[in-house]
């Protein structure tokens, strides 16, 4: 047998090194300190996704003031059926009110419109308030499609409980997940899947859903892509698989992506946009007012001894090309979630990003 030389033995000054990179990029993602990213961390090996599902299965029900069902709610194959009716007990605050119940216009009716938004469910504190501060968001703009990154299982009852004129889309059943609402009486679902990023270390994936709108097939996606700065090369190669899905969608099918991206400029520059495919914040101009959705220095959610503002949050636009098919393009866009709540924190330590799309 080879004996394994000294040479091939990580220093320990190497194994500290890593280590200690692993437990700020734990603490990063689960908003932990570092001590109990240790933790958990050199309970499961100092694997870094195994630590991360441990962590996560801790119950976190107790951060809502409300009783869930105990059935099971969320499908577990590729394809769900819209349920017809919602369950007795749920308060839907996500109806339009009176005060809101005017008639659409024909040009409004036509219109697609869209959040994107981190709701940051990893982060428990006054979490009940801020669950409810998404469905004031929802009840004010109305949107066709929410897209949702760092969703929780007890987030995402809430919601099933709270906005029943939303169909609501999982990517995942434990940890942390994204997910989408689609609003019934606007957008028909189709079917949906979960594409896997195979090297992915923090339970990334991409949400895709065939939709119906108007008549018109849409491809809408969402996606958490890897964080943290030294996560850079996984986080390009997850942006390929989500690049590449969109060039290869149908000719007659429109394809919206939108998501946490934690993409810097350069690393999208690496990578290349396909000509079919834009990014809306440039598309309408590069409004400074929506450039930066994480941004430390309005946001105060997360204390943090640094200013940091990124344009994480994208959505990314590709429109149907073939003849006699109806052509969307992004026509506004604006950022949400400025505003604090009654507890005194945001909805989310992410700004969300409104869009709507207008027949062109």
């Amino acid at each position: 047998m080879a004996s394994t030389s000294d040479s091939d033995k990580p220093s320990v000054s190497n194994v500290e090194e890593t280590r200690t990179r692993l437990c700020d990029e734990f603490a990063a993602i689960a908003g932990t300190d570092s001590a109990v990213a240790q933790c958990y961390l050199a309970e499961n090996e100092w694997e870094m996704e195994r630590a991360l599902n441990s962590f996560f299965e801790a119950d976190m029900e107790r951060v809502f003031e409300v009783d869930f069902p105990e059935e099971e709610t969320g499908p577990k194959t590729k394809k769900q059926k819209i349920e017809e009716k919602p369950p007795a007990d749920c308060i839907d605050l996500t109806e339009s009110s009176p005060a809101s119940t005017r008639k659409p216009s024909e040009e409004d009716d036509d219109k697609l419109s869209l959040i994107s938004w981190n709701v940051d469910g990893l982060d428990t504190d006054n979490l009940a308030e801020r669950a409810r501060g998404l469905c004031s968001f929802i009840v004010l703009y109305t949107p066709d499609v929410v897209f949702l990154q760092e969703l929780i299982p007890p987030y995402v009852q809430y919601l099933k409980k709270r906005a029943v004129s939303y169909l609501i889309i999982e990517a995942g059943e434990e940890g942390y997940f994204t997910g989408m609402m689609l609003k019934k009486s606007r957008v028909k679902f189709l079917e949906s899947e979960i594409v896997t990023y195979p090297t992915t270390q923090m339970m990334r994936n991409l949400l895709v859903a065939q939709v119906d709108f108007k008549g018109q097939k849409l491809c809408l996606m969402t996606s958490h892509l890897e964080s943290c700065k030294g996560h850079a090369e996984e986080r390009m190669k997850q942006l390929r698989v989500v690049m590449q899905r969109m060039r290869e969608a149908p000719d007659d099918v429109t394809v919206l992506f939108g998501g946490d991206t934690n993409l810097r400029d350069t690393e999208v520059a690496k990578v290349g946009l396909p000509s079919s495919v834009c990014d809306v914040w440039e598309r309408l101009g590069k409004q400074e007012h929506c450039r930066y959705t994480w941004d430390t220095k309005a946001n105060t959610n997360k204390t943090v001894p640094y200013v940091s503002r990124c344009r994480f949050d994208r959505v990314y636009f590709r429109p149907a090309c073939k003849d006699g098919v109806p052509r969307l393009a992004p026509d506004h866009m604006a950022l949400v979630g400025l505003e604090k709540l009654d507890c005194g924190r945001y909805t989310s330590d992410h700004w969300g990003i409104y869009c709507s799309f207008s027949a062109g």
